[in-house]
């Protein structure tokens, strides 16, 4: 139980950080490289996803993919300590522009990607073969180079001229770690979690064997598409950014048709989670696409920032909201089950280990913040404080509620060791 919960409950206090950074720090968000917004976007994708994705790849492992992580306390320790540390780190290194501080988050963060992708690369290699550890491996891949080009860039911004063409390096560096580790991962879980959480049926067969695949191929064609010849170079990147735009949106719609057929009509949640969240990936996909065709709109200074936000908050921080409202009540409810051999009605069951009221809470602080942020793109100085303010209230409520399931499961004699 406590593998897992450890980057669970972490995760909130790094959303809540990037909430202050908008409301306190005094510079533009999401326009231009201003030192919060870079702090604030380092915390959500590293502090916030990264945190919950690394935990709930652990956890899932041994389920899904029939394999024993080795050593799980000490792996998690030596990823989740360094993780922390060195966001915590980047976060500062951005908002000071110290050097050192860029050399010692990328040491951190190199540890404590290093040791967790070793430790789940060799566990994917000995997996069964299926759906989700096909996605699985797919998004490690992605994650491979994310981390490697993170890393030079953070050095880079240290003072350690590594890379000759930063631009395209941070490009790339975005692109994997967005569209391959958060995408691929997603959609991997989402052939398992959807079906099971959301009582929907299974995703379309050639879906799930075809489209993680396709997209880590358009991702490594558009990061060679540079080195080709014109006017090949043109070409390949237009056909991967429109075929990746296209792919997102392909899922985005499969899962809201499925989600339609869901032979549970109760209202939950969680499932109003990731509805939010196709919603804002079918918007960034067709973002996209404009931006990728016309070139008024891919030229507009608002363009990577109307991503950014359709992305990050829409798409990616509504998703796994959704995924901890079902995965920390079902751990608390299947380890209590375990170690207490309970029989039914002995222990709460997984809706009550966190209050509906509770929840529906936080989606609307939620909604209020990503409503906010897309505002903020465009008028930054008069709606980035509001939604700094929103996302922070939102993560609080997320942290109340996922520790008072952590209480709830102690409470009726569950172990965390």
């Amino acid at each position: 139980m406590s593998v897992p919960l450890r980057f669970f409950l972490s995760a909130p206090f790094f959303l809540l950080a990037a909430g202050l950074l908008l409301a306190f720090a005094g510079d533009t968000p999401g326009l231009g490289p201003a030192p919060a917004a870079l702090a604030a976007t380092h915390a959500v994708t590293l502090g916030f996803l990264a945190m919950v994705m690394t935990g709930a790849m652990m956890q899932m492992l041994p389920v899904v993919a029939g394999v024993v992580l080795p050593h799980p306390r000490a792996l998690a320790w030596a990823t989740h300590l360094p993780l922390g540390l060195g966001t915590a780190t980047l976060m500062a290194a951005f908002w000071t522009g110290n050097g050192a501080a860029f050399g010692i988050a990328a040491v951190l963060l190199a540890l404590a990607f290093g040791t967790f992708l070793v430790a789940t690369g060799r566990a994917l290699r000995r997996a069964q073969a299926g759906d989700t550890v096909s996605g699985m491996r797919h998004a490690w891949l992605a994650l491979v180079v994310t981390v490697v080009l993170g890393i030079l860039l953070a050095l880079t911004l240290g003072g350690r001229a590594l890379l000759p063409d930063f631009a395209a390096a941070l490009a790339t560096h975005a692109r994997f770690g967005l569209a391959g580790w958060v995408l691929l991962l997603v959609i991997g879980v989402a052939y398992q979690v959807v079906p099971m959480f959301q009582i929907t049926p299974a995703y379309p067969r050639w879906l799930r064997r075809g489209l993680t695949p396709v997209l880590l191929g358009l991702l490594v064609a558009r990061g060679v598409a540079p080195a080709l010849p014109a006017p090949l170079d043109a070409l390949t990147a237009i056909a991967s950014e429109a075929g990746l735009a296209i792919g997102g949106a392909g899922f985005a719609l499969a899962t809201l048709a499925l989600q339609a057929r869901r032979r549970r009509k109760l209202p939950d949640v969680t499932l109003d989670f990731w509805r939010v969240g196709m919603i804002s990936l079918l918007l960034c996909a067709l973002v996209a696409l404009a931006g990728t065709f016309v070139a008024d709109v891919g030229d507009a200074p608002a363009f990577p920032a109307l991503l950014g936000v359709l992305f990050i908050g829409g798409f990616a921080v509504s998703v796994v909201n959704g995924m901890l409202y079902k995965i920390v009540p079902f751990l608390a409810w299947f380890h209590l089950q375990a170690q207490l051999d309970a029989r039914a009605g002995t222990i709460p069951n997984m809706k009550e280990m966190i209050a509906e009221p509770a929840t529906r809470r936080q989606f609307r602080a939620h909604l209020a913040a990503l409503a906010l942020l897309v505002l903020a793109v465009f008028w930054p100085r008069a709606a980035a404080p509001w939604a700094g303010l929103a996302l922070s209230l939102s993560a609080l409520f997320l942290s109340i509620n996922l520790l008072a399931a952590a209480r709830r499961f102690a409470r009726h004699g569950g172990r965390f060791g």
